[in-house]
């Protein structure tokens, strides 16, 4: 099955566009992609791809995620989310462990924004989150990706508690992709709570970096904002 799998995704990469995909998730020498290898697949046809292999075993799923190539480690991710939201207690604690266990594969900001939430985040929801704060705190940008991104299920069951709380470990942190993550995330607080999102900037927008701020200020009227950004 694995094979079949990766040949499905082989038979439909697209040169052009993995030159378009390369860039855009800077896999340059010296960026955070570095090293990342693209063959031109769109999200969409990963997912078609995923469906039709959802039963892949684990064993199969790792083999994937530690595959140089972009689109293999996005489809079995795909295909993880699919078995998680699926299966009973203790085959989802053996896929929340699992996930852990390979996330040097999960490195690229798209990876980590469609699968934490889902399967991190989602596990998490009614228990202890102490694995997030030791990846907020982990010197690896996608170690703190996936503790930010993580909270996005928290928020959407009106529990921010643990977002503004990793937020402000990862405040004066110094990569873009985790202002905008941390600012993402906070206004998705403000989408639920705006009053707990304002108290929140209130005692720390002066010192967050300018992007962070953008984006948590992102929905708000036109004059707020000046406001925000003039203080």
């Amino acid at each position: 099955m694995l094979n079949l799998l990766k040949k499905e995704l082989l038979k439909l990469k697209n040169p052009k566009q993995a030159k378009l995909l390369s860039r855009f998730f800077k896999t340059g020498k010296g960026e955070y992609g570095e090293g990342d290898v693209f063959i031109g697949l769109k999200v969409p046809q990963q997912r078609k791809i995923a469906k039709k292999y959802k039963t892949t075993k684990l064993k199969n799923i790792e083999f994937l995620l530690k595959n140089k190539i972009h689109e293999f480690r996005l489809t079995a991710l795909f295909i993880l989310i699919d078995q998680y939201q699926k299966s009973d207690k203790k085959f989802k604690k053996e896929i929340f462990n699992f996930y852990l266990k390979n996330k040097k594969g999960i490195n690229n900001w798209d990876l980590i924004d469609l699968s934490s939430p889902n399967i991190i985040g989602n596990y998490l929801i009614d228990k202890d989150k102490s694995v997030l704060y030791k990846l907020a705190k982990s010197n690896s940008l996608w170690d703190k990706r996936i503790a930010v991104l993580s909270t996005f299920a928290f928020i959407r069951n009106n529990k921010f508690e643990d977002s503004l709380k990793i937020a402000e470990i990862l405040i004066n942190d110094k990569h873009d992709l985790i202002h905008k993550a941390v600012g993402w995330m906070l206004r998705e607080v403000g989408k639920k709570d705006l009053k707990i999102e304002e108290e929140f900037l209130r005692k720390h927008h002066k010192k967050m970096p300018r992007t962070m701020l953008r984006y948590a200020i992102e929905k708000f009227p036109k004059q707020k904002r000046i406001l925000y950004l003039k203080k």
